[in-house]
């Protein structure tokens, strides 16, 4: 999951998606362009804008499940997007709270987090 990926390819992905709002990209994109493409998380679009590949796509999703986890991890009153609580819903990690808008990490969304955590050093 883009684990080759460094808080500045990150950044201009994010920045990718929420739309380039001048004629130029800044210059975070700019400085990463070259290498997001090589790698198929960017494409150009038919008229000549970045746009994020399906692969870019699902690693910011990943990145976003990952963060979410970790928030409901250290307070279960945490705000997860729909889709991000939908997706760890469904898989396992995490349980609605009785009576309460919050959630609880399971015990295989604190094995996924030290699996992460493990693989990422």
């Amino acid at each position: 999951m883009g684990g080759d990926l460094t808080t500045d390819e990150f950044d201009a992905l994010e920045q990718i998606v929420a739309g380039i709002k001048h004629a130029r990209p800044s210059a975070c994109v700019a400085r990463n362009t070259k290498r997001l493409t090589g790698l198929k998380y960017i494409a150009y679009t038919k008229d000549g804008s970045l746009g994020l590949t399906d692969k870019g796509k699902q690693t910011l999703f990943i990145k976003s499940c990952i963060e979410g986890l970790r928030a409901i991890a250290n307070d279960s009153q945490a705000v997860l997007k729909s889709d991000v609580a939908t997706f760890l819903g469904k898989k396992g990690h995490i349980a609605a709270l009785e009576g309460s808008s919050g959630f609880n990490i399971t015990q295989k969304g604190r094995e996924c987090l030290i699996d992460i955590d493990s693989h990422s050093k």
